[in-house]
């Protein structure tokens, strides 16, 4: 059944899950500061706004997928803001990558003022938005998740209730804990092999046959290996996530020491001015391009 949707955010990922969402017969409205990714909008078919209220003006459930928490609140408080438009029985799903907490509280502040919110991070990359194989954790009101869960099913290959709110971003965070760090690893792996005189196609042969084999080994070792940085998940971004991972377990008592180490690496390559680059450029950080003038 299709539904009056909005989109709060139109970057790479906003913009590949508004067109999935278009093309599931859904009407999406969104909003972005840029106006180069309005008319991307528009030519997928999608009303381009002026501002987050006009969104939630035209929309029964609106989405969100933000770098910065100070984007989002902007969007959702304040001014032109999704708030302003005092929509009832409006649903905001935050799809963003945030703090545990931070959602929660998120959560709370939206109900206050009559908008109920799921925080629902996904796990994937825009291209896997493309083939409909991104992964999305939900948390907030059970009720809420069963209302938006038939907008969400055709997106993804799974989509998972995780209780309360914060519960998703929680989810998130682990997910992204191992996501990251094998990067880390597999460049260890590759430029080792390398080193030892091993070529890529021994190396993926052997690779693909063992223990190893599995999404992380197919989707990162032939970039890794190709040296190709084009950005899929940028190195800033793996900055800020292993940042909440490390932050989160000193909360509940422990330290990270692996995520840590790998952390360290990939601010090595954040500081070289690799930030926007593929978190795949990490391996230039081993090689010590990074400290060469």
């Amino acid at each position: 059944m299709a539904e009056r949707l909005g989109y709060i955010g139109l970057g790479k990922m906003g913009l590949a899950l508004s067109r999935a969402l278009i093309k599931d017969g859904h009407a999406v409205s969104g909003y972005d500061t840029d106006p180069a990714r309005l008319k991307l909008l528009k030519e997928a078919g999608g009303t381009p706004c002026a501002s987050a209220k006009e969104v939630a003006e035209r929309s029964d459930v609106t989405f969100s997928i933000l770098l910065k928490p100070e984007h989002i609140e902007g969007n959702l408080f304040g001014p032109n803001s999704l708030t302003e438009a005092k929509k009832k029985g409006l649903i905001h799903v935050e799809m963003s990558t945030m703090y545990p907490s931070w959602q929660a509280e998120l959560a709370k502040k939206l109900e206050a003022h009559g908008v109920e919110m799921l925080d629902a991070p996904i796990s994937g990359s825009h291209p896997k938005v493309d083939d409909r194989t991104i992964s999305i954790m939900v948390g907030g009101k059970r009720e809420v998740f069963d209302r938006v869960h038939p907008i969400l099913k055709p997106l993804a290959s799974g989509v998972d209730y995780t209780g309360p709110s914060g519960t998703g971003a929680t989810m998130k965070v682990v997910t992204n804990l191992y996501v990251n760090s094998s990067v880390a690893l597999l460049c260890e792996m590759i430029l080792l092999g390398e080193r030892c005189g091993l070529s890529h196609e021994t190396m993926m042969t052997c690779l693909r046959k063992g223990s190893v084999r599995g999404a992380m080994l197919e989707q990162t070792a032939p970039r890794i290996m190709g040296r190709d940085f084009a950005p899929r998940g940028a190195v800033e971004i793996f900055v800020k996530d292993m940042g909440m991972a490390v932050k989160l377990a000193k909360e509940k008592g422990f330290d990270l020491q692996v995520v840590k180490a790998a952390r360290e690496m990939f601010q090595r390559a954040e500081a070289a001015g690799w930030a926007k680059d593929d978190a795949t450029r990490v391996v230039e950080v081993y090689e010590g391009k990074d400290r060469k003038g």
